[in-house]
């Protein structure tokens, strides 16, 4: 009977890396393209999970959250994802594709610029509610107006 392999040899197959290169790229812009990170938090359904150079492959779905990382001068960055796919590659690849995506360096700071988008977001949705609710009622006063210029014939009784 055999001894069990030492942990060197269950290594993944890929050379151990100084650090994560990150790419996040939101509705098709590159926000952040960064060699050398040192670790990663995010978000997913699960809950909160981080990532360091070497970590096996993954793959995830993220929901609405923060994405942190500590670049390769230990300094933290921050981004606020609204939903996208997290993916890992050869323990170093690490791409992030997110529907919205909105970068900081302080929570506080990023916290008041996402309200701020949301607030405008909403009042560009309810303009867009009053004008489609006004044209509804344009098209119903142009069907009802060829109703209206016919001429009234009363009912006759037998």
């Amino acid at each position: 009977m055999s001894a069990p392999s030492p942990p060197e040899a269950r290594r993944p197959a890929w050379p151990q890396v100084a650090g994560l290169h990150l790419v996040l790229s939101s509705l098709g812009s590159v926000l952040v393209d960064e060699a050398g990170v040192r670790s990663v938090r995010a978000q997913d359904a699960s809950g909160g999970f981080g990532l360091w150079p070497g970590h096996a492959d993954l793959l995830s779905l993220l929901g609405v959250g923060v994405l942190s990382w500590r670049d390769a001068q230990e300094r933290w960055h921050c981004c606020a994802v609204s939903g996208g796919v997290l993916t890992l590659q050869r323990g170093c690849e690490l791409h992030v594709a997110a529907r919205e995506a909105v970068l900081g360096d302080d929570l506080d700071q990023l916290e008041h610029q996402v309200l701020a988008r949301l607030r405008e977001r909403e009042q560009r949705e309810q303009a867009a509610r009053r004008h489609s609710r006004h044209l509804e009622v344009q098209v119903l006063r142009e069907l009802i107006r060829p109703l209206q210029r016919r001429p009234q014939v009363p009912w006759s009784t037998p």
